[in-house]
This record gives structure tokens, sequence and C-alpha cells, in this order.
């Protein structure tokens, strides 16, 4: 009798192994279109298994695949302007995770900084991610999800130099008379609950955007601009490997520079995943009254080799009605 119930037991652990849908593991390829080289850093979240590389030197122009565990979830970002000091310790100008090396170990990035976050494998089998521009800016990142099924598998991502239109007010210099290296939230530079989502102001009804989060919505439609920017910002797909692209080339010029997509080495699939007209998504990838002018920074600061020098359009209006001191933006 109890052997029967053993192998009757072993019998329905088999059946629903083989019922239980696989879990996937992804892959995480990381590229560098920048002018400089970056430094990607890796922080997982407190139940997530533990990263072969929790922060690595990407050059310019060359990748590196990591493989991510089933069910992780977490956040990755990249350093940048970074140097190896004499007495043997590592730090950046932006980004920098505080380690004193060039792996992270555990150690999250120092605002402000452009985020993309990850959970694998979360709700009903799906995974969630998005590019957050909560904690502020430091360069453009475009997340591309490859070979998924459900969800929407959309793009998303921040596309834009931000840096040189930067408020005033939120602006991150390098050195005291230096270029604009990164970009604030209005949170981290002024600590007003209104601008954090905190003490009264935190929860979805009494925290709604600002107008310096609507500075980085415009720029960047799919991007987290503030805490409870959810329905506009979080995507899905499921069983998907991801390429991050630091400092992609501008989705409106994809189609005439499908060279620089090369290290893909499917230009033409890549191109159809970033089409924002094709992919089901509430709001566009890049805001298409922006205009970018391709310039070179004579500073030789950290750059996808784009100033935005225009906004255009009744929302601009707008928004240098409120931000007077912008330099960089001029109304067509």
């Amino acid at each position: 009798m109890d052997q029967r119930l053993l192998i009757s037991a072993t019998f329905v652990s088999l059946l629903s192994l083989t019922l239980t849908p696989e879990i996937h593991s992804a892959s995480f390829k990381l590229i560098n279109r920048c002018r400089r080289t970056i430094w990607p850093g890796f922080l997982s979240g407190a139940n997530s298994p533990p990263l072969s590389s929790t922060g690595f030197e990407l050059r310019t122009g060359k990748s590196r695949t990591l493989t991510i565990p089933k069910s992780w979830s977490g956040r990755l970002w990249a350093r940048t302007l970074c140097a190896h000091h004499s007495n043997q310790t590592f730090s950046c100008v932006t980004g920098d995770c505080g380690s004193g090396k060039v792996e992270c170990a555990g150690a999250g990035a120092a605002p402000p900084a452009t985020l993309a976050e990850f959970t694998l494998n979360g709700a009903s089998g799906l995974d969630f991610y998005d590019v957050s521009l909560v904690d502020g800016y430091n360069l453009p990142m475009l997340i591309l999800p490859k070979g998924g099924s459900g969800g929407g598998c959309s793009a998303t991502g921040c596309l834009v130099d931000l840096n040189g239109a930067c408020p005033a007010d939120l602006r991150v210099a390098r050195g005291t008379q230096g270029p604009s290296v990164a970009c604030k939230s209005a949170c981290e530079a002024f600590g007003d609950p209104r601008y954090c989502c905190s003490e009264a102001y935190n929860t979805p009804d009494t925290c709604g955007p600002s107008v310096y989060s609507l500075f980085f919505k415009h720029a960047c439609p799919r991007a987290y601009s503030y805490a409870y920017d959810d329905k506009t910002s979080t995507y899905t797909c499921a069983s998907a490997d991801y390429v991050i692209i630091f400092c992609p080339p501008p989705y409106t010029r994809t189609k005439v520079k499908l060279s620089l997509w090369a290290p893909l080495n499917n230009g033409a699939k890549l191109q159809k995943l970033v089409e924002a007209r094709k992919d089901g998504a509430l709001l566009p990838l890049v805001n298409k009254t922006t205009m970018y002018i391709a310039t070179h920074h004579s500073s030789g600061a950290l750059s996808s080799g784009l100033d935005q020098r225009h906004f255009t359009a009744s929302s601009a209006s707008i928004l240098s009605a409120f931000l007077l001191s912008w330099p960089l933006i001029l109304p067509l």
C-alpha cells in the first residue's frame, strides 16, 4: 500500500513538472554606443540571485552579454567619467556606486542616473521592465526585447541627450564651470515632498507630475518621469532576451543608420522593434516634435553625438514659460 502511494506521488510530481511552463533565464546584451567608455553597474533585488558581475568596463562600440538568473529583479545603469586613483580606489562622476571598485558589489547608483529596471518571470510569467528617470538622468538608454511572446514586448527608453538642455536648477556640472554631465530629479535637487511623492504626497492621488518631471516626459514619453508614472512607463514581455543600448542612435534616424546596429546582426528586425507605430504601446518612443541637431561637444563630455537644441510645439512653449532658465531650449 505504501509503495503504491509512493509511486502515485512520484507520478503526480513528474506530471506537474511536465505541465509547469519552463522558466526562462534571460540574456542581457549591453552595447555601448557612447563616444566614451562607460562602466555598467548592476544591483540585484533583496531576494534575487546574484549576478556573475556587478560592474565592468565597456569601451566605445563594444558589447557584453550576461546570463541573468531565473526570476531575477534589479536594476542596471551606466557610470560615466570614471577613473582609477593613486590610492587604488575607483570612482565615477555620474552613477558612482561608492564601492571604490569597478564591481559595485551590492551598492546602487548615486543619483542622478538613468536606470533600466527589470523583474523577470513575475506575475503570470511576464517580465516587467522600464527605463526610469525618477532618480535623474545621465545618458540615453534603450531596452529592446528579443524573441519574446506575451505582453507587448515594446521597446522603451530615453533616446535623447538631455544634459545640454537640463534646467539650471537640476544641472550637474563637471567642475565649477564645466559642462553639464547629468540632470537631477526635482526630488534630488529640492527635497520637496511634492516632488518626492513622500509624506502627505505619497499616493497616486496626491502626487502628480510636476513641471520638472514633464521636462523628462516630453522628451522621453515611455520613460518613468516620477514615482507614479506607471501607466505609460512599465512594459511586459515573456521569455525574452534583452538588448540594452547606451547612447543609441536617435529613433527618428533608425532607418538611415541601421549600420550602427551591426553588432546585433539583424538590423531589419531591430528597426521593427523600435517602430513606435507598430508595437502597440500607448506612447511613442520619442516625441517627434523634438528636433535633433548633430553636434560635437567641444568640451569632450560624454555624449551620444546629439544635443537637444530645440523643443517645438505647444508643450515646449508651456514648459518654457515655467522654466525660463533653460538656455538650450529655443522655440522654433
